[in-house]
């Protein structure tokens, strides 16, 4: 299969997946049906500045353009750092200074599947406290990723007092990652994650209490310690590297007060 016919195919993938009519693609592209067609049965042979307004229309990330672009036979465009790179050194200031800022609570730096890169002080003790294993600098989240630890029924499961909810919806989050970045590797997580023993499918529909809370909490047990917990995800804003734009910032909350004072308490001892 030669470059065009490649890119062809790649382009009717996405469109397919993001769920447009070729007409639709051509009036979000600002271009017309026609050319949408000629392009896809390869006919006509796009411009580099085409292909990143195609794939602009259909909300692809900076792997997928670049990924897209190669396959139109042209160089990436974007960028893909390593995380302590000279380049990206305001991105790990500001990534240092979100992990300050939430202590003595835990903060997690992770990447797109979920792989732990960075963790604050509270971090580091809530890892400590459920798996009796306090990671170590230089490289504290090293082997660590997070969705295993959380469905794998031989790591945190035990420790989730509402481990089902928790686990249907991280699946759910996964599921959509997966459909909005098409990766052979999210699509693997999402598939590893869903063969572990016992875990809820995802169509199933979640307890719902009488007067359920504004957000799901974890409820972690482990001796006589409890921990209620919720968290929020940030990504950087306006990213310009591939590297930059899969980063999340995962903040974890105390639920309740019982769960804030067990976090000052582990933040005093350090």
């Amino acid at each position: 299969m030669g470059t065009q016919s490649t890119f062809a195919a790649r382009l009717k993938w996405w469109r397919e997946r993001r769920g447009y009519s070729q007409l639709e693609l051509a009036n979000a592209a600002e271009v017309s049906q026609r050319h949408v067609s000629f392009i896809e049965v390869g006919r006509t042979t796009p411009s580099r500045e085409m292909v990143l307004r195609l794939a602009a229309a259909l909300d692809l990330s900076l792997r997928q353009q670049n990924e897209l672009l190669l396959a139109a036979g042209f160089a990436p465009i974007w960028r893909e750092s390593v995380l302590g790179a000279p380049e990206l050194v305001a991105v790990n200031r500001a990534l240092d200074f979100m992990l300050a800022q939430q202590e003595p609570y835990a903060a997690f730096v992770v990447d797109r599947r979920w792989n732990l890169l960075r963790a604050n002080s509270g971090g580091q003790n809530l890892v400590a406290f459920l798996t009796a294993t306090r990671p170590q600098a230089p490289d504290p989240a090293r082997s660590i990723n997070l969705a295993d630890a959380l469905l794998a029924p031989d790591a945190l499961r035990p420790l989730i007092v509402n481990w089902r909810e928790v686990a249907l919806h991280f699946l759910r989050g996964v599921r959509a990652d997966a459909l909005a970045d098409g990766t052979t590797e999210t699509a693997a997580l999402l598939q590893r994650l869903l063969g572990y023993a016992d875990v809820p499918r995802i169509s199933d529909i979640p307890a719902i209490d009488d007067v359920p809370e504004p957000v799901l909490s974890i409820h972690f047990t482990k001796g006589e310690t409890e921990l209620k917990v919720f968290t929020t995800l940030a990504t950087l804003g306006t990213p310009q590297d591939v590297t930059v734009q899969e980063i999340r910032i995962e903040c974890f909350f105390p639920a309740d007060v019982v769960t804030a004072g067990v976090f000052k308490a582990w933040a005093q001892r350090c």
